[in-house]
């Protein structure tokens, strides 16, 4: 289940009325034996209906923290239940809170997610894009003693016919060469700059690196 936006988890308002006269009763400003407003009285100060107060008394007096009698009115009765009252709904609250703020993180981390993956899509699309308009944009790949190709020339390797593709430029060192054409020879460390479909980096590496 999921929460809606700025949905705030909130307890019964008799409920509420309930627990903070336990809590004025753990903080003693009620003590054993004294009297609480009459249900009249309670519904003016904590500005509800009669039926309201009445069933926070009724809470109360169900936990047992006070007794109601026709004539002598609400007393109270136990310190320790009202405690123990409180102490359940603060841990009670503290789960709902909990469950509020990982519902919101989660659903803070799906948007993120939708937005990481519309991201991605825009910058794929605009990748393809940039590429069809420019196809010329050169893969490159570094020569390693790994491959069987060193000290082969272009020519040699068939470079073009075996991959579909044109080398257009090698870095050696600090030199770059342009338009190296098919006499040079592909040495370890040289980074090879070729152009051609979108399937060539692929074929060029298998090509390079059979095993």
């Amino acid at each position: 289940m999921q929460l809606e936006k700025n949905v705030q988890v909130k307890q019964p308002k008799y409920q509420q009325i309930a627990v903070d006269l336990a809590s004025k009763i753990v903080e003693r400003k009620y003590r054993i034996g004294d009297k609480i407003y009459a249900r009249s009285s309670l519904a003016s100060q904590y500005n509800v209906s009669a039926e309201t107060a009445r069933r926070a008394i009724a809470v109360l007096q169900d936990l047992e923290i006070v007794e109601a009698t026709k004539g002598s009115g609400v007393i109270i009765i136990s310190y320790e239940k009202a405690a123990h009252f409180v102490r359940q709904f603060h841990d009670v609250q503290s789960v709902h809170e909990l469950q509020h703020e990982l519902m919101t993180s989660i659903q803070k981390q799906h948007q993120e997610l939708i937005n990481l993956q519309e991201k991605t899509k825009q910058l794929i699309s605009r990748t393809e894009h940039f590429r069809s308009v420019n196809p010329f944009i050169p893969y490159q790949l570094e020569m390693t003693a790994e491959s069987p190709c060193i000290h082969q020339t272009v020519q040699e390797l068939n470079f073009w016919q075996n991959t579909s593709s044109t080398i257009v430029g090698i870095r050696r060192q600090n030199e770059l060469l342009l338009s190296p054409g098919p006499y040079v020879s592909l040495e370890e460390g040289d980074i090879i700059y070729f152009i051609g479909n979108d399937e060539s980096f692929a074929r060029v590496q298998s090509f390079l690196y059979p095993n």
